[in-house]
């Protein structure tokens, strides 16, 4: 893990293509921007373990389901 101290007003590049802005500092909480071409998929972590989960679940789908959902379409 790569630590860095910024202030407000200051920035860290990702790439050549990802600013993270500091935006504010207020006691324990820091509000950031960031600054990405559309096609970077931004989340916060605990969003992005929700989609996971939600990706692992539908990966155990059974294939009777699946015959089943099929077999209604036709």
């Amino acid at each position: 893990m790569l630590v860095l101290s910024r202030k407000k007003d200051e920035s860290i590049m990702i790439g050549d293509n990802v600013e993270i802005k500091i935006l504010a500092v207020d006691g324990e909480q820091i509000k950031i921007g960031i600054v990405a071409p559309k096609s970077v998929k931004i989340h916060r972590s605990e969003v992005f373990a929700a989609i996971q989960e939600q990706n692992k679940e539908a990966l155990s789908v059974s294939k009777s389901l699946i015959k089943q959902i099929s077999k209604k379409k036709l």
